[in-house]
C-alpha cells in the first residue's frame, strides 16, 4: 500500500479524492492523508514517515506549495511531489520544477490523468528507495569486505564462478553449542544474542586459523568446510581447539551457572559444491550438500557435550596422529547397515 499526502486548502478536494479513489482505498492500494497548508503538511510528514508522494496546491495560507517544495527537498528527499494548481503558467511550472517537483497538473483535475501521474511517480519513488537500500547494503558490506573482494564480486569472473557446480573432496564439521536453548529461556534477548555471538567468535577464529570456511550459521550451530591438503587433520585440529577454548570460558553468571560445551560431528569424502537455493527469490547459498554432509550432521546430533565424533573411515586416516576411542555402532536413516563411530580425545 502506498501512502499519499494531499495538501490543499480547498475542503472539497479531500471529498473528491476519497470518492474517485474509493475502490483503490478499499483494496488498500492507496492510503491518503490530508493537510490544508504547507505547515500542516510538514506535521503530517512527521507523523507519517512512510509517505511516498505529495500532491500539493501552490496558493495556500501560512505556507504555500512552493515553500513546501523547498522544505521537502531539504528534509524528505526520498519522496516526490506533484503540483496541482489552477495556475498553469510557465513561470509557476518552472519555479516548481526548479524546487524539486516531479510533475505538474492543472485544475480542474482530470482524475484519470492524476492517477497515471501518481502511478508514474510512485514507481520512481520505489526505484529510488531500492537504490538507496542497495547503497546502504553496499556500504555495510564495505565495512566487512576488502575492496579487492568487492571488485571481484562485481566482475564477470565472479558471475561465472557462482554458476560452477562441482564434486569436491572435503571435510565438513558441525559445531553445536550444547544446552543453549535453556539460556534463551532465562536470559534477555539482547543477552542471549550477545553471548551466542561471543561463542561463535571463538569457534570461527579456530576454523579460520586452520584454513576452514564458515559455510553457515544454523541457530546455535555452525557448519564449516575444510578443503585442500590434510583437510581432515585440520578440521580435527580446529575442533580440538574449539572444545578447549569453549570449555575454558567462565560460567554465564552467578545466578545461572551455565558452562558452555560443544558437541561436534565430522565427516570427510566427496560432496557437491554449488549455488543452492531459489532463483525465483534470488536467494542462493553457495554451500556443500550430499550424503557426507548429512552424516556429519547426524554425528553431531549423537555427540555428547564435549565429544568430537568421526566415522571409522576417518579414524583409519588419522589414528596415528590423534588419540581416539571407539563409541560403537550407530544406525543411520536410509542405510541398511549401522556405521561405527569413534570419539576424538586429543
Amino acid at each position: 500500500m502506498t501512502k499519499i499526502l494531499v495538501v490543499d486548502d480547498e475542503p472539497d478536494l479531500e471529498v473528491l479524492i476519497k470518492q474517485k479513489f474509493r475502490k483503490s482505498i478499499r483494496e488498500k492500494q492507496y492510503e491518503f492523508v490530508f493537510a490544508h497548508n504547507g505547515k500542516q503538511a510538514l506535521e503530517q510528514l512527521a507523523a507519517h514517515d512512510d509517505v511516498a508522494v505529495v500532491l500539493s496546491d501552490i496558493n495556500m495560507p501560512e505556507m504555500d506549495g512552493l515553500t513546501l517544495l523547498s522544505r521537502l527537498g531539504e528534509d524528505h528527499y526520498l519522496l516526490k511531489s506533484v503540483i496541482i494548481s489552477a495556475y498553469g503558467d510557465m513561470e509557476n511550472i518552472r519555479t516548481a520544477m526548479n524546487r524539486g517537483a516531479f510533475d505538474f497538473i492543472t485544475k480542474p483535475i482530470n482524475f484519470e490523468d492524476l492517477e497515471l501521474t501518481m502511478i508514474k511517480t510512485i514507481k520512481h519513488v520505489l526505484q529510488m528507495r531500492k537504490t538507496m537500500q542497495a547503497i546502504k547494503e553496499n556500504n555495510i558490506l564495505r565495512m566487512y569486505v576488502d575492496d579487492t573482494v568487492l571488485n571481484f564480486m562485481n566482475s564477470r569472473e565472479f558471475e561465472s564462478a557462482l554458476m560452477i557446480n562441482e564434486t569436491v573432496d572435503a571435510t565438513v564439521v558441525f559445531f553445536d553449542i550444547c544446552g543453549f536453548t535453556e539460556i534463551s529461556e532465562k536470559e534477555s534477548p539482547d543477552g542471549v544474542v550477545k553471548l551466542l555471538n561471543g561463542y561463535f567468535d571463538v569457534i570461527v577464529k579456530q576454523i579460520i586459523d586452520q584454513g576452514g570456511l564458515v559455510d553457515k550459521f544454523i541457530g546455535d550451530a555452525i557448519m564449516a568446510v575444510f578443503r585442500g591438503d590434510y583437510h581432515l587433520d585440520r578440521a580435527i585440529d580446529a575442533s580440538l581447539a574449539v572444545r578447549q577454548q569453549i570449555e575454558a570460558l567462565p560460567a554465564l553468571s552467578d545466578h545461572f551457572t551455565y558452562s558452555p560445551k560443544v558437541s561436534i560431528g565430522i565427516n570427510s569424502g566427496e560432496m557437491i559444491s554449488g549455488n543452492i537455493g531459489s532463483a525465483q527469490l534470488r536467494r542462493l547459498d553457495y554451500t556443500v550438500i550430499g550424503d557426507v554432509v548429512n552424516i556429519a550432521q547426524r554425528f553431531q546430533s549423537v555427540a555428547q557435550p564435549g565429544q568430537i565424533v568421526i566415522s571409522e573411515m576417518a579414524y583409519g586416516e588419522i589414528k596415528e596422529s590423534f588419540k581416539c576411542k571407539k563409541i560403537g555402532e550407530m544406525p543411520l536413516k536410509n542405510k541398511s547397515e549401522p556405521i561405527t563411530i569413534y570419539e576424538v580425545l586429543e
